[in-house]
């Protein structure tokens, strides 16, 4: 099996487009991704001996609890530590929706991207511990473990999405308020400023995790501009590009998704958004953002719970349908047929 190679840039598989112009092409790093890791990465020789297709399918995998049992919606803290290295093993490295988006996937040969999103901004995820009036990251919460493995794994970048809900229950604020699990609800902003200064991309997830079929014209917008506000309260300026459908549902007016705006009754100030991507919650791994069928505004994700994991990743590898990097950000490797 052999593989061709075409520019990088915009999209397009023109064999003619020279190397200089595919990269005069390539943006620079997005806001809210850590671009590609300034330690160079591990690779065996399994990876080198990976044919390169970087029109094949990339797995987006969605978590929600990091807790003390698995579930349907929970992933037990040691089974989550394992996944990080079984992924790692495999040969994936993480990559962000942003550098989707921005078709900015720069691996070394062999290797494959893989993207991690969390949602609900449980305090499961980001919990601190107070300690003589200092604050620490809870070794046991998902950003604990994650850390935990980058000191040993350097070549594993920061570039997980974080979908938060800023008016939720059961401490889905941000990632924990009014003391749920020992969170006060002064951390949260604190929180995401950390998310965002380590190079972790911020997303929308609603304000309350509304299913937005159920609800008018005028709901579905507040509850996603209101949403976006508060990233922007937390991480003024911070560009939100990336919004997760509540439910994997979608309102009745589906462009309502993508953008529109709400006007705040008690000031008058208009908020508008304009989501460059839309995360279903299910679907399978997504397509490539250098295959023509690429549709940022439907990506599709892979839920995990029990046995998913493996099973997509093996299937991945079984079928020769994974994007395999060839370690050259200026061409898009296809397999020969």
């Amino acid at each position: 099996m052999s593989y061709a190679c075409s520019a990088k840039g915009d999209g397009t598989l023109d064999t003619a487009t020279s190397g200089a112009a595919a990269n005069a092409a390539v943006p620079d790093t997005p806001p809210g991704g850590s671009g590609t890791t300034s330690t160079a990465s591990v690779t065996t020789a399994q990876d080198s001996a990976r044919i390169p297709n970087e029109l094949g399918r990339i797995p987006v995998v969605e978590y929600h609890l990091i807790d003390s049992a698995d579930g349907r919606y929970a992933r037990e803290r040691s089974h989550f530590a394992r996944d990080l290295q079984y992924i790692y093993e495999k040969g994936y490295r993480p990559v962000s929706i942003s550098q989707l988006l921005d078709r900015k996937i720069d691996l070394p040969r062999g290797l494959s991207p893989v993207v991690f999103v969390f949602d609900d901004a449980s305090p499961s995820q980001f919990r601190y511990i107070e300690k003589n009036g200092q604050l620490e990251i809870d070794p046991t919460s998902g950003i604990g473990i994650w850390m935990n493995f980058r000191k040993n794994h350097p070549d594993w970048s920061n570039n997980a999405v974080f979908c938060m809900l800023s008016g939720a229950a059961a401490g889905r604020s941000l990632f924990g308020d009014k003391g749920i699990e020992g969170q006060k609800s002064e951390w949260r902003f604190r929180k995401v400023q950390w998310l965002r200064d380590q190079g972790f991309e911020l997303c929308n997830h609603t304000l309350w995790h509304a299913n937005l079929s159920k609800y008018s014209d005028a709901v579905v917008q507040e509850q996603i501009a209101r949403g976006q506000m508060a990233i922007d309260s937390a991480v003024p300026g911070y560009k939100v590009r990336t919004f997760a459908l509540p439910l994997g549902v979608w309102p009745k007016n589906r462009a309502l998704a993508k953008s529109g705006s709400w006007t705040d009754p008690k000031t008058g100030k208009v908020a508008r958004y304009d989501n460059e991507a839309i995360l279903e919650v299910s679907g399978g791994p997504t397509v490539s953002p250098y295959d023509p069928a690429f549709n940022p505004l439907s990506i599709k994700r892979i839920e995990i719970f029990g046995n998913q994991l493996e099973s997509t990743f093996e299937r991945l590898d079984r079928n020769g349908t994974r994007y395999v990097s060839d370690g050259d950000p200026a061409t898009v490797a296809r397999k020969s047929p």
